[in-house]
């Protein structure tokens, strides 16, 4: 096809073209980079107008901006929608990043730098896939839509009041979203399944301020033990969770959901390798991949108190605090749960300390019909840009928008994500894989061609 011979000869530039978008800052979570995370919306505008998109334009929300624009010219064709996000997470600790963390880098194959993965390098993907296809054949097979946000990192709090605002701009008959990772390094996979999530950050307060802990130490409470018990209190050994209520609406992958997991690539061991543990843990009963996309979890994220200086300071802190997130499966309800951790934590508190319960932001789990029309000819795009047959798979992670989209908008979407295995999303020395970017350029100007042709 043309957009072939188009992709090849214009490899250089686009390699450069994501360079320059992975160069800005766009950490959506730090209120110092506002003015940068602006930046990178009007930075893909432009490119968007470059390239032949209509109607391109950064539009306003309630925080970050949105950036959209379409391409109408099929009467009868399908509409695609094409979603990513151009909003990047923190670098801290910037002192384990081998490069510079906004200086992207080639190592070993790899682009190496913050977004390359999540979701920079992905949402380039799709964009340099319609420029191929504007450039080379006048124009494209199926009528598309772009929405690119600004607040994915952060729960997207501004995209369902934006998606009710703007029906007219994401209305669709399918939505195209690159944000989830390959199962295996060379194995298109193609996302059926994400878990939910509910936020929570506990406090736990005694006294009215530090106290001594020679004059008081054994007659009150020390709040720093209060919250290691309470955490500790809501899950027992490997990991079965403990809050009263936390599994009563789960729906149990059936037998042969979990013979399809089973036979999906990979080993533990080589898991438990790669992650550099001892050895790996969880809810007994489970496979680790079962345990990481089809079963439920409750896991302390980070937690604080008392004296963190050098040295040694003899004091019992008066508080001390934690942030925890569960990631769900269908049919728990990131309220409901959310509400079971407070009580239980309530409950749990002894009666010389207090405990506070704010319960954050969250997302709905979500699955998809393998055996749609869209499913069908992403896996021909897959299989015809890779040479091999990929693999259809729940992952674990929480994409709010994903269940926003088929709840608000009620058409299929179609996660076909190309982030490596070993890709550090959130982490230190974040990379995409060149090759995979290369082949994955073809992939998505394949797909449309395919939503062209129907079944």
């Amino acid at each position: 096809m043309a957009f072939d011979a188009y992709l090849n000869e214009h490899e250089e530039r686009h390699l450069h073209d994501l360079n320059r978008l992975l160069e800005i800052p766009s950490i959506s979570a730090l209120s110092e980079h506002k003015e940068d995370v602006a930046r990178a919306a009007r930075w893909l505008c432009e490119y968007l107008e470059s390239i032949g998109m209509e109607e391109a334009a950064v539009l306003p929300t309630a925080k970050h901006p949105v950036v959209c624009a379409e391409w109408l010219h099929r009467p009868g064709a399908p509409t695609v929608l094409i979603y990513g996000h151009y909003d990047v997470q923190p670098v801290d600790p910037i002192a384990l990043w081998t490069s510079p963390p906004f200086a992207p880098a080639v190592r070993d194959g790899k682009l190496y730098a913050r977004g390359s993965a999540d979701d920079k390098g992905q949402v380039m993907v799709n964009l340099q896939a319609l420029e191929a296809l504007l450039q080379s054949e006048g124009g494209l097979p199926v009528n598309v839509k772009v929405l690119i946000e600004g607040e994915e990192e952060i729960g997207s709090p501004s995209l369902e009041p934006f998606i009710n605002e703007h029906r007219g701009r994401v209305e669709a008959d399918v939505v195209l979203i690159s944000d989830t990772s390959m199962l295996a390094d060379g194995l298109p996979t193609i996302c059926c399944g994400l878990r939910g999530l509910c936020g929570l950050e506990v406090h736990v307060t005694t006294a009215a301020t530090d106290l001594h802990s020679g004059i008081y130490g054994g007659a009150v409470a020390n709040p720093t033990h209060v919250l290691a018990s309470l955490l500790a209190s809501m899950r027992e050994g490997q990991g079965r969770i403990l809050v009263p209520g936390f599994y009563d609406d789960v729906l149990e992958p059936s037998a042969q959901e979990r013979a399809q997991i089973a036979a999906l690539p990979g080993d533990e061991e080589s898991l438990r390798r790669r992650l550099g543990v001892p050895a790996l843990d969880g809810e007994p009963g489970y496979s680790a991949m079962e345990r990481t996309s089809i079963r439920p979890t409750l896991e302390v994220n980070g937690m604080w108190g008392g004296f963190q200086g050098e040295g040694t300071k003899t004091v019992i802190p008066n508080e001390a605090h934690a942030k925890i997130t569960c990631r769900l499966v269908p049919n728990q309800d990131p309220a409901v749960i959310a509400k079971a951790v407070a009580k239980h934590l309530h409950d749990a508190c002894p009666p010389s300390a207090r405990v506070e319960v704010e319960i954050g932001h969250s997302a709905y789990p979500w699955r998809c019909d393998p055996a749609s029309t869209p499913i069908r000819a992403a896996i021909r795009s897959l299989e015809s840009a890779f040479g091999t047959t990929p693999a259809l798979a729940r992952l674990g992670g929480s994409i709010p928008v994903v269940e926003s989209f088929d709840r608000l908008l009620q058409v299929p979407c179609v996660l076909m994500g190309f982030a490596a295995p070993d890709a550090n999303a959130h982490a230190p020395d974040e990379s995409f894989p060149i090759e995979t970017w290369r082949t994955a350029r073809f992939a998505s100007a394949r797909f449309l061609h395919e939503l062209a042709k129907g079944d």
